[in-house]
């Protein structure tokens, strides 16, 4: 055995899980994820999508997508700095810019590596970043890959992003970096009370929508937008794997910002470009939230709905305001063996645990799409009752 494999052997917490009986993780799915889904000839409600539009078995994006491939092939074989741009990567981003009222974007090939390639660019030596303790953790790496001193606040906490705040030098860059919706316990930033703190102690305000975009603001444009202050938030940032039911990510700005990015930003300029069908499916699930908006209204209708039936049944869900449902477990081990129990009554949730939350937070998590029915949120919370019942976690 080498010394690398010594080492990386002694990692057995996914065997213990599994020697239990209770390992959640890499289940196999035998078909598109709508509200339901075929996994081992059995079918399951899915509630742990991010699919919050309902869009991703949309014909019409599957039709988009189909025609890009035929035109352009299947992939660019190389970075967008170099050969890799096509017109249909320019045309998302002025369609991006103009969406969501900023001067430009610039368009990724994940989500992820927007956060791990812009946040580095932006602030340096000398320079702040000020992150929420519960950002997602794209977020996390793209800081770490920063030479700016590293502050963080306490969960939506303003006195402690003020308190950091004058932790500052005042004429340095400080960026405060933060989720528009917290990914996993669906609360949303306190983005009025943090702009005033901008403006207060003149720093710069990073805002990551993945979660928000198609599901807040007019249009679905997101939280920035929900608040009204997306002329006062520097950046924005979001993906196109959740509610735009494609792959890849954005990030729109000035036009001095996105300048620099563009020709410094690794992840950008050292990335194969994204591939012609999933922009393509991009650009046409971005014109169908903006033109059906009965789609937006239909998902608050939902979430209205399941928060209320969830409260009402006794689970802890939180402080959530938006289509993620966090159900409160608090203890591993139940967190995995309810997830089995609610996977055997015919439900398909996530469970969270570190490093996603705090030891003490563990929970499963319930996501909403516009396409679920009434009847399929009673389903849920009467068999999810049930299983938290029989394993004390609800009473």
């Amino acid at each position: 055995m080498s010394l690398l494999s010594e080492k990386l052997g002694k990692y057995q917490e996914p065997q213990y899980y599994k020697a239990k009986g209770v390992y959640p993780y890499f289940r196999e799915i035998d078909s598109h994820q709508g509200t339901e889904v075929m996994m081992s000839g059995k079918k399951v409600l899915m509630f742990g999508s991010n699919a919050y539009t309902g869009l991703t078995y949309d014909q019409r994006i599957i039709d988009a997508s189909i025609e890009a491939t035929k035109k352009y092939g299947t992939g660019c074989a190389g970075s967008r700095l170099l050969n890799g741009t096509l017109d249909l990567h320019v045309q998302l981003e002025k369609e991006l810019a103009a969406f969501l009222g900023k001067d430009e974007a610039l368009c990724f090939s994940t989500g992820f590596t927007v956060n791990e390639g812009v946040i580095p660019q932006l602030v340096g030596r000398g320079d702040y970043i000020i992150c929420d303790d519960r950002d997602h953790a794209s977020i996390v790496d793209g800081r770490r890959l920063s030479f700016a001193t590293q502050l963080k606040y306490k969960h939506n906490d303003m006195d402690a992003l003020e308190k950091e705040l004058k932790k500052c030098e005042p004429n340095a860059i400080k960026l405060i970096v933060v989720d528009g919706v917290f990914s996993m316990e669906g609360d949303l930033a306190n983005l009025p009370e943090i702009i005033r703190l901008k403006k207060k102690y003149n720093a710069c305000v990073y805002v990551d929508e993945a979660h928000g975009i198609g599901v807040f603001g007019k249009q679905g444009r997101g939280v920035c937008d929900h608040f009204g202050v997306t002329d006062e938030v520097d950046v924005i940032m979001g993906t196109f794997s959740k509610s735009l039911a494609s792959l890849g990510g954005f990030v729109a700005a000035e036009s001095a910002v996105i300048n620099t990015l563009r020709h410094s930003a690794r992840s950008y300029i050292f990335q194969a470009s994204s591939t012609p069908a999933a922009t393509a499916a991009t650009i046409e699930a971005l014109h169908i939230i903006q033109n059906e908006p009965e789609r937006q209204e239909k998902l608050w209708e939902i979430t209205n709905y399941a928060l209320n039936e969830f409260r009402n049944a006794g689970f802890e869900i939180g402080d959530t305001q938006s289509p993620i449902i966090p159900l409160y477990v608090r203890d591993t081990y139940k967190t995995f063996a309810v997830t089995k129990a609610a996977f055997d009554e015919g439900i398909f949730i996530n469970p969270v645990i570190p490093p996603a939350c705090a030891p003490q937070d563990t929970l499963v998590r319930v996501a909403l799409m516009a396409t679920h029915t009434k009847e399929q949120i009673d389903y849920a919370v009467e068999h999810l009752a049930k299983c938290f019942r029989e394993l004390d976690i609800i009473h």
